[in-house]
């Protein structure tokens, strides 16, 4: 599926919640994402300090834009897909997957791993490639 889909996931980090302290009082957080991985660190002047880390699967947004033509015509905030977190994920809670302005959403809360606590807020978006074969072009 995703050999022939052109396009972008846009993740806006909406905020970090409980987040582990590093610091003497506070924490200088900042989010890192790779394709697949999340990682959380305290920014230091010396060093910088992990504050966690986290693992989404983005195959159900990538899903949700494959089947957007299909989807023409249907309200705004309809949602496609939810997912529910389980011992495989690092959802925290519920996640819906929909249609919000003729582009795929998912906001996600996720639970960081390897702290002793926090979770970071996002939301994916898809993003079709002008010109391409994208989700809209099947």
């Amino acid at each position: 599926m995703l050999g022939h889909l052109a396009g972008l996931v846009k993740v806006r980090v909406t905020r970090g919640v409980n987040l582990a302290i590093r610091d003497l009082r506070s924490s200088d957080p900042y989010v890192v994402v790779r394709m697949g991985k999340q990682d959380v660190f305290d920014k230091d002047t010396f060093f910088d300090d992990p504050m966690g880390n986290a693992e989404l699967d983005i195959g159900p947004l990538v899903e949700a834009a494959t089947m957007r033509i299909q989807l023409q015509g249907v309200a705004d905030g309809t949602v496609v897909k939810k997912l529910v977190p389980n011992r495989q994920n690092c959802l925290a809670e519920e996640s819906a997957v929909y249609l919000s302005e003729g582009t795929v959403k998912q906001d996600v809360v996720l639970r960081l791993r390897n702290v002793e606590c926090g979770e970071v807020e996002l939301q994916l978006q898809w993003i079709d490639i002008p010109g391409s074969k994208g989700a809209s072009g099947f």
